[in-house]
C-alpha cells in the first residue's frame, strides 16, 4: 500500500498542478529531443505527437523565397571561400618552394651574366655584351619559372602564357613599331660597326663626334658642344660619312688672283708654302687645279693631306691659307681689280698685250698630268679589310 501511496503521488501532484497528462507528455518530448536523449521517442508514447501545442509567446514570420536564396548564395560563397583557403594552406610548403626557386633562378641568372667569360660568350663589342647578359639572364629565370609552375603543377597556365604572349606581342608589334625598329638597328649597328667612339661622322644633315650607342638612339656631341640624339633607324638608313675610319684626310681651299697673273709662278709659291707647313704630309703631296679663268679673275684651288691622329684639320689649314696669301703678297699676286680698264691703241696695233714678266710659259715640259693616284692606296686598304660585294670573287649568287 505504501508503495503503490508512492507510486500515485506524482499523478495526483500533476492532476493538483491542472495539468493534462497529454500535455505533460508533450513537455517531457520535448525536453529529452532537447538534450539529446536518443531514447526520447521511445519512451514517449505515440499519443504526444498528436497532444496540442504549446502557447508560442512570439509569433514567427514564415520565410520568404528571396531569404532563401540569399542564404543559399552566401552559404555557396562561404563554403567555397573555406574550401580554396584550406587548399591553399595545404599548399603553402610547395608555394613556398617556388618562390624560392624562382629567386634562386634569378640571382643565378644574375651570377652567371656577369661572368660571361667563364661561358666564352663575350665579345670586343660592349653593346652586344650586354645585350648577350639580359639574354642569358632571362633564360636562366624563364627556366626558374617553369621548374616552379611544374612544382605546384601548373603546366597547363605555361600555355596559356604563351597563347597570350603571342598575341600581345602582335598587338605591341604594332603598336611600338618605331621602337622595335630602332631596337634592332641598334643590334645591326653594333654587329657592323661603321663607327667607333670618337669618330668625326657626317649623318645626312648632322655632323659630329660620335659619343655613345644605345638601344634606342645615337648620342652625337655637335662641333659647337651641344648633344645630339638621333634615332638609330635613322642612322641605320641614312647616307653615313665617316671623316675618322681613315687616318689620311684632305684639305681644300681656293684663291682668286688677278687675270694678269701667272698661274705657273702662283702654283709653285702655293705648293711651296703648303708642302713647308708642319703636319702636312709628303706622300699624298700638295696638288692644285684650276678651277675658273676669266675677266673677274683667276681661280686656283690647292689641297693638302693631314694625318688626323697627330694633326688638327681646321687648323692646318687656316695656317696655310695665311702662308700662301702672305707669300702672294710678297710675290706681287694680288686679287682682281675691282675697276675697268679701257685701254686705247692705234690703228695699226692688233690690241695684243705685250709680253711682261708674268707671263705663262709657252711649253709643258715638267708639268704633271698623270692618273691621280692618292687614294688609290686607301681604296686597297678598305677593299682588303672588309667584305667587298662588287667583287665576283666573293659574291654569292
Amino acid at each position: 500500500m505504501p508503495i503503490r501511496s508512492a507510486f500515485m503521488r506524482p499523478a495526483s501532484f500533476i492532476r493538483a498542478a491542472g495539468l493534462h497528462r497529454r500535455t505533460f507528455q508533450s513537455m517531457l518530448f520535448y525536453v529529452l529531443l532537447s538534450v539529446g536523449l536518443p531514447c526520447a521517442t521511445a519512451a514517449v508514447p505515440a499519443a504526444a505527437t498528436t497532444a496540442a501545442p504549446v502557447p508560442a509567446t512570439v509569433e514567427s514570420r514564415p520565410a520568404t523565397d528571396a531569404d532563401v536564396d540569399v542564404r543559399r548564395r552566401f552559404d555557396a560563397v562561404y563554403d567555397e571561400v573555406h574550401e580554396r583557403t584550406v587548399r591553399l594552406i595545404a599548399h603553402l610548403p610547395l608555394l613556398l618552394a617556388a618562390i624560392v626557386i624562382v629567386l634562386l633562378a634569378a640571382r643565378l641568372g644574375r651570377l652567371v651574366s656577369q661572368r660571361l667569360h667563364w661561358l666564352r660568350l663575350r665579345t670586343r663589342n660592349p653593346y652586344l655584351d650586354g645585350l648577350m647578359r639580359r639574354i642569358v639572364h632571362g633564360v636562366i629565370l624563364i627556366a626558374g619559372v617553369l621548374i616552379a609552375l611544374d612544382l605546384l603543377n601548373a603546366t597547363a597556365l605555361v600555355g596559356a602564357l604563351l597563347g597570350s604572349a603571342g598575341v600581345l606581342g602582335l598587338a605591341l608589334g604594332f603598336a611600338f613599331k618605331d621602337i622595335a625598329e630602332n631596337y634592332i638597328a641598334g643590334i645591326l649597328l653594333s654587329l657592323r660597326r661603321p663607327f667607333s667612339p670618337g669618330d668625326t661622322v657626317r649623318i645626312d644633315s648632322y655632323e659630329g663626334k660620335v659619343a655613345a650607342l644605345s638601344a634606342r638612339d645615337m648620342v652625337l656631341v655637335t662641333m659647337d658642344g651641344n648633344e645630339l640624339r638621333l634615332p638609330n633607324a635613322l642612322v641605320f638608313k641614312a647616307v653615313l660619312l665617316n671623316f675618322s675610319s681613315n687616318p689620311k684626310r684632305r684639305f681644300e681651299f681656293t684663291f682668286n688672283i688677278d687675270a694678269g697673273h701667272s698661274i705657273r709662278k702662283a702654283q709653285e709659291i702655293a705648293i711651296a708654302e703648303i708642302a713647308g707647313i708642319d703636319g702636312v704630309l709628303a706622300d699624298p703631296a700638295p696638288s692644285w687645279s684650276l678651277v675658273e679663268f676669266g675677266s673677274a679673275g683667276t681661280v686656283l684651288r690647292f689641297f693638302g693631306w693631314v694625318d688626323q691622329r697627330h694633326s688638327d684639320l681646321g687648323k692646318i689649314r687656316s695656317e696655310a691659307i695665311r702662308l700662301v696669301k702672305g707669300a702672294f703678297w710678297r710675290a706681287g699676286i694680288g686679287a682682281p681689280r675691282t675697276t675697268n680698264h679701257v685701254v686705247l691703241s692705234r690703228a695699226d696695233d692688233d690690241g695684243a698685250p705685250a709680253p711682261g714678266d708674268d707671263a705663262e710659259p709657252a711649253t709643258s715640259i715638267g708639268v704633271d698630268t698623270s692618273v691621280n693616284r692618292d687614294i688609290d692606296r686607301q681604296v686597297a686598304d678598305v677593299q682588303n679589310s672588309d667584305q667587298n660585294l662588287l667583287n665576283p670573287k666573293e659574291s654569292t649568287p
